[in-house]
This record gives structure tokens, C-alpha cells and sequence, in this order.
């Protein structure tokens, strides 16, 4: 510990005698001036014990200018050695000193003032050394508990023990670790770290910001990170070392999330293609932390073209680890335990947050590889409503068919519909849309007329025209399911 005023004073080994009434104050002395000038302040620099002989002053004025100089410098005391030019500290000093709450001591004739600067020095330089020491001790508690199995959370963890306060981690504002130091409960409440949230993608850890000191977070990624640390927080060397250890792990995360979303999109493609099914399947997905056993439903989320590239190394928030994640035709896909999916709309905040315009498909909750492609399909269908959040009512038609690699929709649909496109292409007749209205509101060409805000005959001959370039009429049943089938697979694309 640095050595303070009181501590000084009650060194047995300096004699020191006090003599003023003013307290000694609780501050650290940084260092002893000793000066016989009358003017000190241009070489203080502020918590500085002064001593000094006197020689120069010779009178109440020089004395009392003295004291209130050392007093604007930031002193912490004056000692005053005695013996020499004066037998005692003179009265109009100690008065001074008194006055602006100044402490003041005498230094016995005896006592050279270089042992009072060797005591300080000393104390300074332990001080130091313990710090050095607590220093490295920190450095190797920090990066042990982020090689151990807790990783990124139980460095926080230990940081917030060092710190005596909560600290949390951030990208693109929402909570990805969090955990708390303090000793009792806090207006933040009680953290346990990293635990899963239900609020994690709010943009701040405690509803006052003032409260948090925030650092930067350096990973290569236009994340947005951030290392939060509550309030009274002072610069400790630990933080920065923290910084950077978490700035590693993070840059390495990301290149791992890249590689290991690859390999799960591919596995997850050959299940929902049907290429890979059955036991196999089973037992690959359970490699992948995917027990077919239990139920699971499958996540779409689906970004601008020009966005697509950051989903590679795109970090979830807290809360949304607990299940596989990989890319299936560059969209990220998501399959979490039936029960365990936190608040999707959270994951769309999140995502709006970092700068994504998304959509978000969730499919329904199946068992067996069978039921993941079944739900897959309906994240995907239900993602065609462009909403920025879609959740499939049930599992559909549609969706089983297209669950199914076998049957080849996607070449019917555009057997069926071409001529129309190329129709509407030459002629711009409308005739995808006023089919598509159609058989949204039932077969009702009086309703269509009047969504369209177009004559009944208008309507009635433009149907006349798709049964005459498809062959398919939409009144009759048999043809009107096919035409359904064919818009609906053209839309998913």
C-alpha cells in the first residue's frame, strides 16, 4: 500500500513531531520535495509532502506566502526542520498553515530529510511492485479461465471479481456475456455469468447508460463491440489485458463459426434435400448436437443480397446457443430443441441492430430427420409472407411436397406458368396476377374485379386466356390445385 500523511507521522523511526491542528489527509504522498526557496509551486506537481529549513524565510510575510504557495501547488504537508536557522516552526507558518488546513510537522535536528524521502520512496516502490505482481497475477487468472472449459464467460466472470463490479460483453448491441462482481445486491440486480436472458437483446445492461463505462472491443468485424463495466470504475492494466484477450477469442470465434456453419449447412442441405435420410441422418445430425429423438424446429433467417457475406460470422446473442446453426442457400439457418427457442422477435431486434435487413421464417416443432426437413420447409414458405418476422401456422401441402427431392416441382411450376409469363412479358396482361387473386379469394371473379378495380368481363376473359395457354382451367378443381401448387412453388423460388 502507498504510504499516507498518518502513516508518516506515526513512523517511530523518524520522530516526526506535529504541530499543526489541521487533519492529515487519506491521500497517498507521491513523493517528498525538499526546497528552501520561497516560490515552490513551479516544481510541485501536486500531493507532495515539502520540507524545507526556513533559510529564506525571514519574515511572518515570506512565511506565510510560503505556506499558501505550497497550499496552490497541492501539498499535502510541510514539514519544517528544525536546528538550523530556526530552534522551533515559526508562528506565523503554523498559523498560516492552520488557517488554509494545511498540516504541518517538525523534523528534529537529527533527522536528515533524506530518510523521510527513502521512507516514502520505499513505500512508492513496494507499492509499485505489489502492483506489478497483482498485475500478472490477474494476467494468468484471466487467461487460464479463458482456455478452461467456461471460455469467454468465465473470464468475465473473473474480471468482474477483480473489479468488484458487473461487467457485460456486447456486439452489435446485445449481450453476449455478462457477470457480476459485487458483493451485494445491485440496482442491476444479481448476474450469474453469461446466463441466458430472456431481455439479452436489450441495447444496455442497466436501463441508466450513465452508470456503465463502455471500451471498445477490437475483432476485425464492423460488430460494434463493446466491453461494458459499471460504475465507479477506475483504469486498471487488467482491463486492458482483458481487452485483448477478448479481442483474440472473439476474432477466433468468428473464423471458427465460419467454417463450422459451412459444414452444418451441407449436412443440413443433403437432410432437407433428401439426399441423406434415415439412420444416417440420425447419426450425422447427432454429431452435429442434433437429437432427431426430440423435437426441433428449424429458423430461417434471410437477409439482403448484398448482406448475405456477414452471416458466415454473424454472433447470436445470449440465449441462442443451444442449438446448430449452418447455411443453407446462404441464408442461416437455425435448429433449436422444441421449448428452448427464446423470443424470435428478440433475434429480429438483434438483427436490425447490427445493420441486417431481415426476414425470419420459424417452422414448426417435428421429431426425426423427416420432421426436420417438414419444418424447414415451412420456415422457408413462411418467409414468402415478408414480414420481418413469419411463423408457419401449420405444416402444408406445399411443404410436403417440396420436402420431397423426388418429385420435380420446381420443373412443373414452370411448365405450367411459362406461357403466361411470356404472355404478360409481350402483352403485359396480367394474367399471373389476376390467376394468383383468383384462387386467393376462392375462385370469386367478382371479388377479384373489385380488388383489382376492374370489370367482371375483364376478369372472366382474362381466365379464359390461362386456360387457354395452360390448359388448365381454375374452375375445376383437379386444375385449380395444380395452378395453386404451381404459384405457390414459383414463389418460393
Amino acid at each position: 500500500m502507498a504510504i499516507t500523511l498518518a502513516d508518516l507521522l506515526s513512523d517511530p523511526a523518524l520522530g516526526l513531531v506535529v504541530e499543526g491542528r489541521s487533519e492529515p489527509p487519506a491521500q497517498p504522498i507521491q513523493w517528498v520535495a525538499v526546497t528552501e526557496l520561497e516560490d515552490p509551486r513551479p516544481f510541485l506537481n501536486g500531493a507532495e509532502v515539502v520540507l524545507t529549513t526556513g533559510v529564506r524565510l525571514k519574515t511572518g510575510a515570506a512565511q506565510r506566502a510560503f505556506v499558501r504557495r505550497a497550499h496552490d501547488a497541492g501539498a499535502l504537508a510541510i514539514g519544517f526542520g528544525v536546528g538550523l536557522t530556526h530552534r522551533r516552526i515559526p508562528a506565523a507558518l503554523l498559523a498560516e498553515a492552520d488557517a488554509v488546513g494545511l498540516p504541518a510537522f517538525q523534523v528534529p535536528y537529527e533527522v536528515p530529510f533524506i530518510a523521510i524521502g527513502k521512507r516514502v520512496a520505499d513505500a512508492l516502490s513496494a507499492d509499485h511492485y505489489a502492483g506489478l505482481e497483482d498485475l500478472l497475477e490477474g494476467h494468468a487468472v484471466l487467461a487460464s479461465a479463458l482456455l478452461g472449459p467456461g471460455g469467454l464467460a468465465a473470464l468475465l466472470g473473473e474480471l468482474a471479481r477483480m473489479l468488484g463490479t458487473d461487467v457485460a460483453l456486447f456486439q452489435y448491441g446485445a449481450c453476449i456475456a455478462r457477470a457480476s462482481g459485487r458483493t451485494a445486491r445491485s440496482p442491476a440486480g444479481p448476474v450469474v455469468a453469461a446466463a441466458p436472458r430472456a431481455d439479452a437483446v436489450e441495447p444496455d445492461p442497466d436501463p441508466d447508460p450513465t452508470t456503465w463505462h463502455r471500451l471498445p472491443v477490437a475483432t476485425g468485424l464492423k460488430d460494434r463491440c463493446t466491453l461494458a463495466i459499471a460504475e465507479p470504475y477506475g483504469r486498471t492494466a487488467v482491463v486492458d489485458y482483458a481487452q485483448s484477450l477478448i479481442s483474440v477469442e472473439l476474432t477466433n470465434q468468428a473464423r471458427n463459426r465460419t467454417g463450422a456453419r459451412a459444414a452444418s449447412g451441407q449436412l443440413l442441405e443433403d437432410v432437407v434435400r433428401g439426399s441423406l435420410g434415415g439412420a444416417e441422418a440420425a447419426a450425422r445430425l447427432a454429431g452435429s448436437g442434433i437429437d432427431t429423438t426430440l423435437r426441433h424446429s428449424v429458423l430461417i433467417v434471410d437477409v439482403a443480397s448484398g448482406q448475405r457475406r456477414a452471416l458466415r460470422t454473424l454472433p447470436l446473442p445470449d440465449g441462442w446457443s443451444g442449438g446448430a446453426t449452418g447455411l443453407v442457400d446462404e441464408r442461416l439457418v437455425l435448429v433449436l430443441p422444441a421449448g428452448a427457442m427464446p423470443d424470435p422477435a428478440g433475434l429480429g431486434r438483434y438483427l436490425h441492430g447490427a445493420g441486417l435487413t431481415a426476414r425470419i421464417g420459424v417452422g414448426g416443432s417435428y421429431a426425426q430427420p423427416s420432421g426436420l426437413r417438414w419444418s424447414y420447409f415451412e420456415a422457408r414458405e413462411a418467409l414468402q409472407r415478408g414480414q420481418p418476422l413469419n411463423i408457419a401456422d401449420r405444416l402444408s401441402l406445399t411443404s410436403l411436397l417440396m420436402a420431397s427431392a423426388d418429385v420435380p416441382l420446381a420443373d412443373l411450376a414452370a411448365e405450367t406458368l411459362r406461357p403466361l409469363e411470356a404472355f404478360d412479358s409481350a402483352h403485359g396482361a396480367g394474367l399471373l396476377t389476376t390467376l394468383q387473386r383468383y384462387l386467393d379469394l376462392d375462385g370469386s371473379a367478382a371479388a377479384v374485379a373489385a380488388d383489382l378495380d376492374l370489370h367482371r368481363n375483364t376478369i372472366r376473359y382474362r381466365l379464359q386466356q390461362v386456360v387457354a395457354l395452360t390448359g388448365y382451367d381454375p374452375a375445376v378443381t383437379a386444375d385449380r390445385v395444380h395452378l395453386y401448387l404451381a404459384l405457390r412453388v414459383r414463389a418460393l423460388g
